[in-house]
């Protein structure tokens, strides 16, 4: 493999990642790049591994000896800072982040998102050892603009939705809204990673990802999840038209969102971890504006591209409005508007997204289609009388 250079044109010398939660969508993608592209070395450490298995399995592929997998729940584990120890770099990837479960199980919410990554944070700090950790989108919580009248001009400026890492306010729901359980839980993490860089001299980055999107996210419920479960919307969108249900919008599917491939922020967080120099000390959006719908326009959008894929015909009613209550429980709230600003991010590693949101949902739904067809027809076939 020749050598790489980082964006300085320094070569970059081989390193050992500690990667927690690697077992995860992110995870899955990320171990793949670093496998097929770099040289670097892999601890994967996750309570699941299904995600990374053809990474592990057989000692024949080109990269063996490079990722090793420890099962391993850092809630209870005394074995996470001696890989800590042993690694250069340690990324965090490990939360809960199901929009259902911010307000039906918020302490574990909490807990999962704060308390289990403090010993990360603390042993990163106290070895001297750089931290990536995932962040989220959701520590803006709702915009500026959506607190002005319905018919304000504002409301199109982009100074009051457009969301700055440096500058944009973090402005949550009222604390019996619960739904902000896992965006304060994330935002104090962030807070407590930043003093320690300040006060610890601790080498971190913060990543916020805005949606990533791609193969293998989520779960599907009842296939490779829990049948009682709701996973994000892109998922629960899939699970229905390979159901053939109707999507279900919540509150009229008025909220805004952007999308990104989860192979263009991938090349983003390679940047990160290959230029320490352009990223330490800094918190990344990666997102793509461009790729804005509402979350009724998103319905439509994966409708059509699934009808492609799969050939099958579009359902005479493909949508149905239900409220937020009655999806996802009392407690929930919402964001209006997530759209990345994204000038730091440019700047320091010059990265920008490539791929439309029609790409990459065919990638994505062919993915979905080619994977889960077969055995959701299976499990939807009614047994025969004997």
């Amino acid at each position: 493999m020749a050598a790489r250079m980082d964006l300085d044109g320094r070569p970059i010398k081989p390193m050992t990642i500690c990667m927690i939660g690697a077992g995860g969508f992110i995870g899955s993608h990320l171990c793949e790049k670093l496998m097929a592209e770099t040289p670097h070395r892999v601890l994967a450490l996750d309570v699941y591994n299904d995600k990374i298995k053809h990474l592990l399995e057989p000692d024949s592929l080109p990269w063996a000896g490079r990722i090793e997998f420890h099962r391993i729940n850092i809630k209870h584990d005394s074995r996470l800072e001696g890989l800590v120890k042993m690694a250069d770099l340690t990324i965090n990837l490990a939360a809960i982040c199901t929009p259902a479960d911010y307000n039906t199980r918020p302490l574990d919410t909490i807990y999962s998102n704060f308390i289990d990554a403090l010993p990360v944070v603390k042993y990163c700090s106290e070895n001297s050892k750089r931290l990536i950790h995932f962040s989220t989108c959701e520590v803006y919580g709702k915009t500026i603009g959506s607190f002005l009248p319905k018919d304000s001009p504002l409301r199109k400026d982009p100074a009051y939705y457009v969301l700055k890492e440096d500058t944009s306010p973090c402005i949550f729901g009222s604390i019996e809204k619960q739904r902000w359980s896992y965006a304060c839980a994330k935002q104090l993490i962030e807070r407590l990673i930043y003093a320690e860089g300040a006060e610890n001299g601790l080498d971190f980055t913060i990543v916020r990802p805005f949606n990533w999107i791609g193969p293998r996210m989520d779960f599907i419920p009842g296939i490779d999840g829990p049948s009682e479960g709701v996973p994000r919307v892109l998922a629960c969108f899939s699970n229905n038209l390979l159901r053939r249900e109707p999507l279900k919008l919540v509150d009229g599917g008025q909220s805004q969102r952007t999308f990104v491939y989860i192979k263009d922020a991938i090349e983003a967080v390679l940047l990160m971890i290959e230029n320490p120099d352009r990223a330490n000390g800094h918190i990344f959006n990666v997102g793509n504006p461009n790729n804005e719908v509402t979350v009724r326009q998103l319905a439509e959008m994966m409708t059509q591209v699934y009808t492609m894929v799969s050939g099958e015909p579009m359902l005479q009613s493909p949508s149905i409005d239900v409220s937020s209550k009655e999806f996802y429980g009392e407690g929930y709230d919402d964001s209006d508007k997530r759209i990345p600003d994204m000038t730091i991010i440019n700047k320091q590693l010059g990265w920008n997204p490539k791929t439309s949101l029609w790409d990459l949902l065919e990638s994505t739904l062919t993915y979905q289609y080619r994977t889960y067809a077969e055995a959701i027809k299976k499990s939807m076939a009614k047994p025969t009388a004997s």
